[in-house]
């Protein structure tokens, strides 16, 4: 128990460094969907299918990453996760040169094999080596922070590299995207090879192993739903955001200041995030996930209603007259803002649903965590859900999905994450 304690720091560094991969690659894929509709003339639905590919994996690949996890460990299931996304990426990469869509879709399919197995390792670890409750939810928005970090950086690169012109973008025109993207793998997997990685949740996890179902547990089924609810709020909402302000019919922005004020989303996600460490271990998870919820659904109600005619002025993160990065202010329609504004609420239900689920489930968190996985593809299939509705009833209308969804994770907050007396005699109030 001692050395565990002793080796715990490099730990967390690791899996709050994989924490922001995770971050990176996922959400290169939607403002790829400026890109391939621009390339390939293509509809907002056909320019999520990148982003939905890459969540799609999650439905395949979630419960193998926690058997994979149970087998051989937190370190070989992440090696075997930085391998794949270095491939995927590449993939990406490579269809750029081919010149074709379906190898982009191959490749993004690839990378979510890797983006789904790295966040089971990272998500129980992180959780466990904070010892679960308030504190290990506060480790979780530590590496939320991290994550949100990078998911800030990746639309505002496309952005500028794209830049005004967005008819004669393609995906060689964002390589250097990808270039970093393998990079980061290459870098942090040579060091994690060389890293001593305890398995805590092996050596030292009390708790349930009565041999029942882990689909016994109501909190967990419903926290497992909330997941692939939250993920598809999470990526719908800036992702769909950005698609309508790049839209010359609608937005009418170009689409460099689009990724600024996409990228200010995942800012405010840093913020937010940020703001939950902070808080973590004073504040309860359900009290956190309650208010979030119910504030999010007054945002996106508010970006609803507004008449897209209607503008404001808010702060983005855009590059400077001398090429660098800072602040600036851009004019856009104010539902913009109010969804902008949403980041703060979605930046701290993952860990807050996840530690909710979780609870009480002791050897089984692995286990849960590879189902946690397998609903991430929620991120991929509400978002295609959203602009289905955009295309027919326009983008405004869209947002009605993430509302829905926000308000069942209002309701999970409230009732479903409570676990009742069950007849093995296990009781968490």
């Amino acid at each position: 128990m001692e050395t565990t304690k002793q080796n715990r720091t490099v730990p967390i560094i690791m899996m709050i460094l994989l924490f922001g991969m995770i971050s990176f690659v996922t959400n290169l894929a939607a403002p790829m969907g400026v890109v391939v509709k621009s390339q390939f003339e293509a509809s907002n639905f056909l320019g999520m299918l990148g982003n939905f590919a890459n969540f799609l994996a999650y439905a395949f690949m979630g419960i193998p990453s926690g058997k994979l996890l149970e087998k051989v460990g937190y370190k070989k299931t992440a090696l075997i996760g930085i391998a794949m996304g270095f491939v995927g990426v590449g993939i990406q990469f490579l269809s750029g040169i081919a010149e074709s869509f379906t190898v982009y879709l191959l490749g993004a399919f690839v990378a979510g094999f890797s983006m789904c197995t790295l966040n089971t390792v990272v998500n129980p670890m992180l959780n466990t080596l904070g010892g679960g409750g308030k504190k290990g939810n506060q480790l979780i928005q530590v590496g939320g922070s991290f994550n949100s970090l990078m998911g800030t950086m990746v639309p505002m690169l496309v952005g500028i590299l794209i830049g005004e012109v967005t008819k004669s973008t393609a995906i060689p025109d964002i390589n250097p995207v990808m270039f970093i993207a393998m990079g980061i793998f290459a870098l942090v997997g040579i060091v994690l090879a060389f890293v001593h990685i305890p398995e805590p949740h092996v050596e030292h996890v009390e708790g349930a192993d009565n041999g029942d179902s882990i689909w016994s547990y109501s909190h967990l089924v419903m926290g497992v739903i909330g997941i692939f609810i939250y993920v598809g709020i999470e990526i719908g909402v800036p992702g769909t955001m950005m698609l309508f302000l790049a839209d010359a019919n609608a937005g009418g922005l170009d689409a460099s200041t689009a990724g600024f004020v996409a990228g200010t989303y995942w800012f405010l996600m840093l913020i937010g995030r940020f703001t939950g460490a902070s808080i973590g271990g004073k504040v309860s998870s359900k009290t956190m996930l309650t208010v979030v919820s119910a504030v999010g659904m007054g945002l996106v109600f508010m970006a609803i209603i507004s008449p897209i005619t209607s503008t404001a002025a808010i702060p983005v993160v855009k590059t400077t007259a001398t090429g660098g990065l800072g602040f600036g202010v851009a004019d856009v329609p104010i539902s913009a803002m109010y969804l902008v504004l949403v980041g703060l609420c979605t930046s701290i239900m993952w860990g807050g649903i996840f530690n909710l689920a979780v609870e009480g489930l002791g050897k089984k968190v692995a286990a849960a965590s590879g189902i946690f996985m397998t609903m991430v593809v929620g991120g991929g299939i509400l978002p295609l859900i959203q602009n289905a509705v955009a295309d027919n009833m326009g983008y405004m209308a869209s947002y009605w999905v993430p509302f829905i969804g926000l308000a069942y994770l209002l309701f999970y907050a409230l009732v479903g994450s409570k676990v009742k007396k069950r007849a093995d005699g296990l009781v968490i109030d």
